[in-house]
């Protein structure tokens, strides 16, 4: 479901909380094969990026305010964003194959579009109950 659709239930129906959990499961796929001497290093920066994104989605969406959901899924975009350099990172130290890295690259900037059209349509709504008159 899209929100700009209508009223959301519960994060669960957002298809970008549902893409940012594909991205952890793929994060976790890819940091599995790092070296140990990674593990508190890039494989945790990783996961930890990985793992904000769907986060500060489900938390901005149990907010009360559109422009309270805006901050989080600003927050998400960040976290993607940190998400992509970590990956190159790793491709610059090969740790990851440049194909490797690449399909999860493509479904990032996936979401980041997806965010960024959520956002826009809760930017719109929240303008348009501004416009409304208090009493009507």
């Amino acid at each position: 479901m899209n929100a700009g659709q209508g009223f959301i239930e519960s994060y669960r129906e957002l298809d970008v909380w549902r893409r940012g959990r594909e991205i952890v499961k793929s994060a976790y796929r890819l940091t599995a094969t790092f070296p140990d001497h990674e593990r508190f290093g890039l494989t945790a920066q990783i996961r930890k990026a990985a793992t904000s994104i769907p986060a500060n989605i489900a938390g901005g969406s149990g907010r009360h305010y559109s422009a309270e959901f805006i901050q989080f899924l600003r927050k998400a975009n960040g976290s993607l964003a940190q998400l992509e350099t970590h990956l190159h990172v790793s491709t610059d130290l090969g740790y990851l194959a440049q194909q490797e890295a690449g399909g999860l690259l493509d479904e990032t900037q996936i979401l980041g579009k997806q965010i960024l059209s959520l956002e826009r349509s809760l930017n719109r709504k929240k303008a348009s109950s501004e416009r409304r008159p208090a009493n009507g």
